[in-house]
């Protein structure tokens, strides 16, 4: 069977039901994983590195073959079961609906005047400081996670997807769950997170560069005269991040959309600068988090039938 049927179905499971709270994710599992090896690994591990470079490669290829296993002994049991459990492992891959229903919280919260809660709302899904911020940084932070996510959360889990299923899927979920909790550069993950930083930035090179034609494609949908820009300024001002992936979606939203992101966010206290992508061409609103998520659907569903189209025709 291609992996395009299970991608579809995997995709519609996500757009229902999104990310329940209460049901386990395999995501928490390998979270948990990572946090009791890196425990571990400080103890009996002199040189950080090198267990960097090892819990690097074990976490994801153990996602992948415990994913592959589980598939395999559900298959025996009766092939449908296999089918159903590969979907439901994909459907864990995606987050088109957890993105939205995050933005569209801070959009209501925003709408009500309640900015302590739209403050803590938008801490869930982004790593600066959220304490002091003014509604206008609320929403520029939160259109920046809808566009960087587009990726990670989207495309790359599709991307894989197509390549090898919902395996290769989860492996890739590894590989973003490392990076996230691991790959920074301050003094406690620098040895340690290095290797799993530059896996998560070979992970997503491909569909990061992919992003600036799937998000000007959406935007014809929304804007046909903003489908341009939003290919122009993710051309011009997506290599600019020091990330050397997430500028590119976010440049294109900023197109798509007319406004400018970057700038100064705080970080554990300490201030960090990122570089300008797109040109402010009007104040920002609340509108714009309602109409990066339209763009992060339409994305999101073009890219799914781009990429099916693809595995069935290979």
């Amino acid at each position: 069977m291609h992996h395009s049927f299970i991608i579809l179905c995997a995709w519609v499971l996500d757009a229902v039901l999104g990310d329940p709270e209460s049901l386990p994710h395999p995501v928490k599992i390998i979270g948990r994983s990572i946090t009791a090896l890196e425990v571990w690994g400080r103890r009996f591990f002199i040189h950080k590195k090198a267990f960097g470079i090892c819990l690097g490669i074990f976490i994801p290829c153990s996602a992948y073959i415990v994913t592959l296993l589980s598939i395999k002994a559900a298959a025996l049991i009766s092939p449908l079961f296999g089918v159903c459990i590969s979907i439901v492992l994909m459907y864990t891959c995606l987050a088109t609906r957890c993105l939205a229903d995050e933005g569209r919280a801070i959009v209501d919260l925003l709408s009500v005047g309640d900015m302590q809660g739209a403050r803590q709302r938008l801490s869930r899904i982004v790593g600066r400081d959220t304490g002091q911020l003014s509604e206008k940084d609320i929403i520029r932070a939160t259109v920046e996670s809808v566009s960087e996510n587009t990726v990670d959360g989207i495309i790359s889990p599709l991307f894989y997807a197509c390549i090898g299923g919902a395996p290769l899927a989860m492996a890739y979920k590894a590989v973003s769950t490392l990076d996230s909790m691991i790959g920074y550069k301050n003094e406690k993950y620098i040895d340690l997170g290095w290797f799993s930083a530059r896996l998560d930035d070979a992970a997503n090179y491909i569909p990061a560069r992919l992003s600036i034609v799937l998000i000007a494609l959406a935007a014809l949908f929304i804007n046909p005269s903003r489908a341009l820009k939003a290919f122009a300024t993710g051309m011009r001002d997506g290599h600019k991040s020091p990330s050397p992936n997430s500028g590119y979606a976010e440049a294109s939203f900023a197109g798509a959309l007319g406004i400018q992101l970057g700038g100064d966010s705080s970080y554990e206290g300490t201030v960090s600068h990122k570089p300008l992508l797109g040109i402010q061409e009007q104040e920002m609103q609340r509108s714009d988090i309602s109409h990066a998520i339209r763009l992060l659907w339409l994305t999101s569903a073009e890219t799914l039938i781009l990429f099916t189209m693809a595995d069935i025709i290979m």
